[in-house]
């Protein structure tokens, strides 16, 4: 038995071994035709004509193990991830990995990629402020500063602004393939040198010395396209999602110079037979490619900066839910990095982000500048040692100087050779900020032999020029840069990234989105314009209408009149339509994403079919109920004659949104027009009441001309052509009608007006071009200089010494040369003059307090799952924010709540604060053990949003002041409510 068993083991072991090679050699068969069959569809390729070979390649299908040749502008979003997957599966891991081996293809056939050296020389920059309350936004000073500047500028009355410098020649180079930190404490004028090394400053500002892009100036070129500035301000459509906003931003921008790169990769590999990794050519081919109305460097961005979770979820504002602070900051970022410039100027992009999250999108931008050779300068406000460690070279701005330009490692060997020295467990980079400060420099001083005094950041300065490398930094900027160095593609010449028809293309289609994402206001609008049709069908009712007499047709013209106004009104909510757009496109605008016309035209074009339904709901409902003439020309004329007011409407509310620029303006202009145009309309005031003197206006009135061709197509049908049993006249009951109401009577003035009409339309529609490509969003308010500060340096150059209190020290004075308020003066000298005694009464607390505890259990919260979610295969019916979270806050102890962004941090403090007004809420709130009401909890807590909605026409001292007062109970007296605490 055993000799046997030991057969069927030899056996079986014979046969599963040959059963291994059978195995392995189809394997070895399979893989060999495999390759074949790849080599013979790149051979395919490779005789294709460059045109079409840079827009195909081969993508491998993972179910079966084999690549297809596939038209790189038709992939789905499937496709793309598919491939993102395969290349960066791991963000922090595996982007390196990507980048190196496009810059190996590049390298292996011996292009280079163009590189960017930005050199500022002697850069000073000087504003002009008012001193004082002269600067406070009030109806006095608005008038008198008007009648200044005419003055001023016809030379009779000198100017009363007095010089605010911002920078002081300063000088430095920005050299490619290096990270560059900018730091500085608030007010620095870090936002102004970025501003200026990007080409955006405002032309309200003095500005001497040179900024240069590889020895070219700023005339040469388009900096706003070579450069790209990410602002501190995120400025987003709400009702766009974050993948969209990436889209359009992409699509606008185009490729730049990348699909002139690719073609020549291309062709050099073909020359060479040099065959690429398939997913790395669709990957170029797919990011580099022009034309594409979406590309894979859009879900390339969301994946690198983390937005993956939120990429089908509302960007949301006020009043939409929408992501959190951090990834909108995240977003504002990858709206400039999606576009092809090469030079990126990054504006405190770690607002609102935890350490984890700037680390890994300061790392991915380092990747791509060490290993692409981009040029970046990165402004952050107090970054982690390890982010710190990210950066090669260090720009340390104090006073508007530059204290310290240069490499990394040599920052603190030159503030040791200043005689302050970074202790052993300090950040650099809080070291670097707090150095230059009044308040804490002291502290880092390092030579206790020696008497300390506060050196400024002008000492600083001039001692850096003697430094080795303020020297070396001096050496090469007295070398100009050689010209012929500079690569033919590095600077880019035209004003837009793509065609203007494929400019048009992409804000038709974005304009088309927000519409259907608007449709509830076009819905409701057209439920309220059926509403207005049944109150005028059941008050002007065809069985109670008669056409005998001058009174009936005057009943008739009050119907006619009620429908040109109420068709003139819905045109109204284009106004507030039109502005909340407004913030995102002049930033947009500004950054050459498109011309005005092309944002204007789709928001023209786009309504008229609205415009269709809306007046065509309105006549067919009110036309034959009303009791018009029975004639269907007549009818279809009224109709066409009301679609051309209502684009009236809407043109001239577009208009007054674009010269308003505010909501407040601009509905003080349309309340204005509204009442001129209504008046002078011909039906309020006939023809023959308005004065002679006021006749301008009437015929200036577009509704004059919708009255009188409206009038004219009704009071000249044949109902009305009879002539009156007591008429002396031949005229007939129309005509005699239409004259004693001032209205002309001729046929003609149907087609008048409607021409009248038709040209208002093309009029206002111009001039809402017109003031879009023109305008500028009104400016923040002026810097102010407190009075103070000017005798101070008015002092300062008399050699006197001003002291002032302790308390009501000027900016300077605190190290940070800040513009004061008038209100923040009056409020220091306040505060001066109480006295030690008072402050010693005050301590303690002054209003009653109970410290009061706050416990919450297994607290869920949820809104309805988006829509653009269950596109993407989400089956649940909610989407559920916060997960059983349970706490307490405890009086007398700081909590921190800590987590990365989008954590949900906002939605639990909104939760707590009773401030969540939509989605589902589950779980107890206590407060000192009872059940939380938030009619009582509201009077007791305070919360501080991460948003700033404050009033913009207030000072700080006077909102400071009326939040208080908002507080106090209802018993407090004027007078107390005025006391200073």
């Amino acid at each position: 038995m055993e000799g046997g068993e030991n057969i069927l083991r030899v056996s079986s072991a014979r046969l599963s071994g040959s059963n291994v090679w059978r195995n392995s050699a189809m394997d070895v068969f399979s893989r060999e035709d495999y390759a074949d069959e790849e080599a013979l569809r790149w051979a395919a390729l490779e005789k294709l004509p460059t045109y079409r070979r840079i827009r195909r390649g081969l993508l491998l299908e993972e179910e079966e193990g084999q690549s297809r040749e596939v038209d790189i502008t038709k992939l789905d979003l499937i496709e793309w991830r598919n491939l993102l997957d395969r290349l960066v599966k791991i963000a922090d891991e595996d982007n390196e990995k990507l980048l190196m081996k496009l810059k190996q293809r590049i390298d292996r056939v011996g292009l280079d990629l163009p590189t960017i050296e930005v050199r500022f020389e002697h850069l000073n920059i000087d504003a002009e402020a008012r001193v004082g309350s002269r600067a406070l936004p009030t109806i006095f000073n608005f008038t008198v500063n008007i009648l200044e500047d005419f003055l001023n500028y016809l030379h009779i009355l000198p100017s009363r602004k007095k010089p605010l410098p911002i920078l002081h020649g300063v000088s430095g180079i920005i050299k490619p393939g290096r990270m560059t930190l900018l730091l500085g404490p608030p007010s620095s004028r870090k936002t102004t040198l970025l501003l200026a090394l990007a080409g955006k400053l405002d032309k309200d500002l003095k500005v001497s010395g040179r900024v240069t892009y590889n020895g070219h100036g700023m005339d040469e070129f388009v900096p706003q396209r070579t450069s790209a500035y990410i602002s501190q301000n995120d400025l987003h459509i709400g009702e766009m999602t974050v993948r969209e906003t990436l889209a359009f931003s992409a699509r606008c921008q185009g490729v730049g110079t990348k699909y002139e790169i690719l073609a020549e990769l291309s062709r050099r590999e073909k020359e060479a037979n040099i065959k690429p990794d398939p997913d790395i050519d669709i990957f170029m081919k797919s990011a580099w490619n022009e034309g594409q109305e979406a590309n894979v460097i859009t879900d390339y961005t969301l994946k690198i900066l983390g937005l993956e979770i939120c990429a089908d979820t509302l960007v949301g504002d006020e009043m939409i839910r929408g992501i959190s602070g951090g990834q909108r900051k995240r977003l504002t970022t990858g709206e400039m990095m999606v576009g092809p410039a090469r030079a990126l100027f990054m504006d405190e992009i770690s607002t609102g982000l935890d350490s984890s999250t700037t680390y890994q999108i300061v790392n991915s931008i380092r990747q791509s500048i060490h290993i692409l050779q981009g040029t970046a300068v990165i402004s952050l406000l107090q970054p982690a040692p390890e982010t710190y460690d990210l950066f090669d070279d260090i720009i340390l701005l104090s006073d508007g100087k530059i204290v310290y330009q240069g490499p990394r490692e040599n920052v603190l060997e030159f503030f040791e050779y200043m005689g302050f020295k970074c202790p052993q467990r300090k950040g650099v980079a809080d070291f670097l900020q707090e150095v230059t400060s009044r308040k804490d420099q002291e502290q880092y001083w390092s030579r206790r032999d020696e008497p300390y005094r506060f050196i400024t950041a002008c000492e600083f300065s001039d001692v850096f020029q003697s430094f080795d490398v303020g020297r070396k930094l001096g050496d090469e900027l007295a070398v100009p840069f050689d010209k012929s160095k500079s690569h033919p593609a590095a600077l880019t010449t035209k004003r837009y990234g793509i065609s203007k028809k494929e400019l048009l293309k992409a804000c038709t289609a974005r304009e088309y989105l927000l519409m259907k994402r608007n449709s509830f206001v076009y819905i409701f609008k057209m439920v309220q314009l059926t509403l207005m049709a049944s109150i005028a069908m059941t008050l002007f009712l065809r069985t109670e209408m008669h056409r005998d007499t001058t009174i009936d047709g005057a009943i008739y013209l009050g119907a006619l009149f009620y429908a040109v106004i109420t068709i003139m009104f819905n045109g109204f909510s284009e106004l507030a339509l039109s502005i909340m757009k407004l913030p995102s496109f002049y930033k947009q605008r500004d950054f050459l994403f498109f011309p005005a016309w092309a944002y204007a035209l789709p928001t023209w074009i786009l309504k008229i079919p609205i415009t269709l339904v809306e007046t065509a709901i309105w006549v067919c409902m009110t036309y034959y109920v009303i009791g018009f003439e029975a004639d269907v020309g007549r009818f279809f004329k009224q109709l066409f004659l009301l679609i051309c007011l209502s684009q009236m409407a809407s043109g001239l509310f577009r208009f007054l949104a674009a010269l308003g620029r505010n909501i407040i303006v601009a509905n003080t202009f349309g309340s204005c027009a509204l009442l001129i145009v209504l008046v002078m309309g011909g039906f309020i005031l006939s023809r023959d009441d308005v004065k002679q003197w006021l006749i301008w206006g009437y015929w200036i009135s577009p509704m004059m001309y919708a009255q009188n061709a409206i009038a004219v197509n009704e009071f000249l049908g044949k109902s009305w052509a009879h002539v009156p049993p007591n008429s002396t006249g031949t005229d007939t009951l129309g005509v005699s009608f239409l004259k004693s109401r001032g209205i002309f009577p001729e046929a003609r003035w149907y087609w008048i007006g409607a021409g009248a009409l038709f040209g208002y339309v093309l009029l206002f529609n111009f001039l809402f071009t017109v003031a879009l490509a023109y305008l500028n969003p009104f400016s923040k308010p002026q810097a102010i200089l407190s009075e103070e500060i000017v005798a101070e340096r008015n002092a300062s150059k008399r050699g006197e010494v001003i002291e002032l209190s302790p308390i009501g020290k000027s900016s300077s004075e605190r190290g940070n040369d800040v513009p004061v308020s008038a209100s923040s003066r009056s409020l220091s000298t306040r505060v001066g003059n109480i006295t030690e005694g008072d402050l010693n009464k005050r301590k303690g607390m002054i209003l009653p307090f109970e410290p009061l505890s706050i416990t919450f259990d297994d607290i869920r919260y949820a809104v309805d799952m988006p829509q653009e979610m269950k596109t993407q295969g989400f089956i649940e019916d909610r989407l559920e924010l916060l997960k059983g979270v349970s706490g307490a806050f405890r009086p007398g102890v700081l909590t921190a709540l800590m987590g990365v962004s989008g954590a949900g941090k906002t939605t639990l403090m909104d939760v707590l604060a009773g401030r969540k007004t939509g989605g589902y809420v589950e779980g107890t709130i206590s407060i000192s053990g009872y059940p939380k009401q938030q009619e009582t909890f509201a009077r007791i807590s305070g919360y501080c949003e991460q948003t700033d909605i404050h009033s913009p026409h207030v000072t700080v001292y006077e909102s400071l002041l009326y939040s208080a007062w908002l507080r106090l109970p209802r018993e407090v007296d004027t007078e107390t409510r005025k006391a200073v605490y």
